[in-house]
């Protein structure tokens, strides 16, 4: 009897290895431009996903004790994992991040009408529910601000390949800064072990780049660290709106 080839389980991706990698350059430049936006803005707040990139974000703006303050977009359609985080960022830094969530009738209506899986039957519907989910509680979460922050950078995206450290958020008369756009996937992830950041488990899973629950999957080894999100559109329409 031959015997049958062993099948092999696929191999997922796992964050970058950073030994050896030295970013106490990229620290200090970090350091400076938090300093610099603060410095010159009065009211600066921090938009966070809880990804890797808002947690350095949010770790270098407690570490430097700078006025910004930190919110998130709490969805309804968040990952447990990702929503385990807030207690955490308490915990560590004394921070509350402020949840901003959808309008509960507006959300419940485009089910209603749609369904919950509308999201896989157009980019139109899809964008419609990142509106309703995302977008219209961002723009309650900046009303008032001079300038806010983002974790974005060049490297997580087709659609980013030219993204800017500074930005006018026209739509919202506002200052729009980058202050990770040039760090590379190593980089940030050397911050966040240097610094024993607490993390979103599904990092750990095989998530590379995280969303809302049924827009994100987990991604393979050599994939496209956005493969995960809004997996079955093509790359170029990948974004959510909140950086149009």
């Amino acid at each position: 009897m031959t015997d049958l080839p062993i099948m092999k389980q696929p191999l997922f991706w796992t964050p970058p290895a950073t030994d050896g990698l030295d970013i106490a350059a990229k620290r200090i430049e970090l350091d400076d431009r938090l300093q610099r936006i603060a410095g010159e803005f009065g009211d600066v707040r921090l938009a966070s996903s809880l990804a890797v990139e808002d947690m350095v974000l949010t770790d270098a703006l407690a570490r430097l004790r700078l006025p910004v303050t930190v919110f998130t977009l709490d969805t309804g359609c968040l990952h447990a994992e990702t929503l385990a985080l807030l207690p955490q960022i308490h915990a560590r830094y004394g921070l509350t991040v402020a949840a901003f969530a959808p309008d509960e009738a507006t959300a419940a209506a485009f089910v209603a009408e749609h369904g919950r899986g509308a999201m896989y039957e157009s980019v139109a519907l899809r964008r419609q529910c990142c509106q309703i989910r995302k977008i219209d509680p961002l723009n309650r979460a900046l009303a008032g601000a001079d300038a806010w922050l983002t974790g974005q950078r060049r490297e997580q995206a087709a659609t980013r390949g030219l993204l800017p450290f500074a930005e006018q958020d026209t739509a919202r008369g506002m200052a729009k800064f980058n202050p990770l756009f040039d760090w590379s996937e190593a980089e940030v992830w050397a911050y966040a072990r240097a610094a024993d950041l607490p993390l979103n488990a599904l990092y750990a899973q095989g998530y590379p780049s995280i969303g809302c629950e049924p827009c994100t999957r987990p991604v393979k080894a050599g994939e496209d660290i956005r493969a995960g999100r809004w997996w079955w559109e093509q790359a170029d329409s990948k974004e959510c709106g909140l950086h149009k």
